[in-house]
């Protein structure tokens, strides 16, 4: 990695901390340069304003959640099946700990939705993706029957948004979650697995 990566990489980590502790409204460049023992011209070097920071820290954050599902999806002991509620029980948990770990955090995400659509469009077509795997697989085994994978997966994913956005959070324990997306995917199955 050169070293200027390296640089970003640090930029990002440090910015992304502040953002936890402190919102990213209540964040300006010159504290961001501040904690990193840099002048606010030489981080502009580096990024051109806040949001392009913000949008850097939100990529990161949603790659790091696409890993945590990708994983899922790589188990060889699940069915499909188990492997599709394994994937929405995972991005509750991984919801909820972001939610309870890092309130603050919703800001940044907020800011990235409206400016940056492309970063977060990406990222759920990498979701899509990998739920798309998982049908594949259901269909390989004869486990599942959809002609239409792509369209499958962008529904199913679409089915999911109530466990991913955490706006919806107060208005559920984790455990009333688990069990509608319990519910929901035993609905979801008898569709896959319609002859």
């Amino acid at each position: 990695m050169q070293k200027s990566d390296l640089k970003r990489a640090e930029i990002i980590e440090t910015s992304e901390r502040r953002f936890r502790e402190a919102g990213y409204n209540k964040t300006t460049m010159a504290e961001i340069a501040d904690d990193l023992n840099m002048s606010a011209a030489n981080l502009y070097r580096f990024f051109k304003s806040k949001q392009d920071i913000a949008a850097a820290c939100c990529e990161r954050c949603l790659g790091e959640r696409g890993e945590y599902l990708s994983a899922v999806t790589k188990r060889h002991d699940l069915s499909a099946g188990e492997k599709l509620l394994a994937f929405v029980l995972e991005d509750i948990r991984y919801t909820f700990e972001r939610a309870e770990n890092e309130p603050k955090i919703n800001e940044l995400i907020a800011t990235v939705t409206h400016n940056r659509k492309d970063i977060v469009l990406s990222k759920l077509d990498e979701q899509c993706e990998l739920i798309a795997e998982i049908i594949e697989q259901g269909n390989m085994s004869g486990e599942f029957n959809v002609a239409d994978v792509a369209k499958a997966a962008c529904a199913i994913h679409s089915s999911f948004t109530l466990f991913e956005v955490p706006i919806f959070l107060p208005l559920f324990t984790k455990e009333q979650l688990e069990t509608i997306a319990r519910d929901l995917v035993e609905l979801l199955l008898m569709g896959l697995r319609k002859r």
